[in-house]
């Protein structure tokens, strides 16, 4: 595929390259939902894992397939790279709620980590180093180091979790029973939150993730509705709300920024990606491509000009920039 660095050639984040973006390769491989993506830091791998247990690693400057893994017995969930390229940690969907470190490599399995007794349904590495968070539906939020079995955090909450790191790794937020975000620094957590935002309490629209942007200055939530909210990381601030796409109470959306942080982007129940500016909230660009389901997952490559959108099959989009 005929790849771009972000910035590269002149090409900017801006609304009309957004609304130029085509499916460029469409994988088909997988016989259920693709329930989560990640590409690596560096941005030249993606994986993404199914409720059909398939674990597929991708080349992105190529658009081909590098390795097909299964975790049968376990089922997968929220798979994340981890600061090694070849390793990853996901939740599992059989036996229990264990969450599992997987050598990529060998497909092999370097250390488990048990404590939660409900569904994972919070999972994300730390930015800068070897710590990760988990939160279940058991009501806890868990920290984690990949080198020890044992959790080096527990913290008991009165709502489901919902959790993200900062773009430093330093400071980690927990939204809790869809009314507020309690921030705690990482090197101090066990003295409980530093600054705690509310909100009026959303029964209609409960709490399904929590990112923070890439500058840092904002977090996002989605829901289950059909409602996303950004609001200002520093003062907790609402800053805008949006809408328009097809959701569901009992599947998950995803929603991801840009890697400049001026746009957000949604999978949609149908088989569309909607984007808006960050800046003033309004909606720029309704993708449509060869998705004939719902898009559970939408990412943006950090490096490359580049996301992937995934339901029951993969699709990686590019620019139709005109030479």
């Amino acid at each position: 595929m005929d790849t771009h660095l972000l910035g590269d050639r002149g090409m900017h984040l801006v609304d009309g390259v957004i609304r130029k973006f085509r499916v460029a390769k469409v994988f088909r491989e997988n016989t259920d939902r693709i329930n989560s993506l990640c590409f690596a830091p560096q941005g030249d791998l993606l994986i993404s894992s199914a409720d059909d247990d398939q674990i597929v690693l991708y080349d992105c400057e190529k658009g081909t397939q590098r390795r097909v893994l299964n975790s049968k017995k376990y089922g997968v969930d929220l798979i994340h790279f981890t600061h090694a390229k070849n390793t990853a940690i996901h939740s599992s969907t059989k036996v229990d709620d264990t969450i599992r470190y997987l050598s990529l490599h060998d497909n092999k399995y370097l250390r488990y980590f048990p404590g939660h007794t409900k569904k994972v349904t919070t999972l994300c590495m730390s930015p800068m180093d070897d710590t990760f968070l988990s939160g279940s539906l058991d009501k806890t939020l868990r920290l984690w180091d990949l080198r020890s079995p044992n959790c080096i955090g527990l913290m008991p909450l009165l709502g489901i979790p919902v959790a993200g790191f900062d773009p430093e790794g330093l400071i980690f937020a927990a939204g809790v029973n869809n009314e507020s975000i309690k921030l705690y620094d990482l090197r101090s957590f066990e003295k409980g939150p530093f600054s705690t935002f509310k909100f009026a309490y959303d029964n209609e629209n409960e709490w399904a993730s929590l990112k923070f942007s890439p500058d840092g200055k904002t977090i996002m939530i989605s829901t289950h509705g059909p409602i996303i909210r950004l609001v200002d990381a520093f003062h907790g601030l609402p800053l805008q709300t949006f809408s328009g796409f097809n959701s569901s109470k009992t599947a998950t959306i995803e929603a991801s920024f840009s890697p400049d942080s001026q746009f957000v982007l949604s999978g949609s129940m149908d088989g569309a990606i909607h984007v808006w500016s960050t800046e003033h909230g309004r909606k720029v660009a309704v993708l449509t491509g060869d998705h004939t389901g719902p898009v559970h997952c939408v990412q943006f490559n950090p490096k490359y000009m580049m996301m992937a959108t995934g339901c029951t099959n993969m699709s990686f989009w590019l620019p139709a920039i005109e030479e």
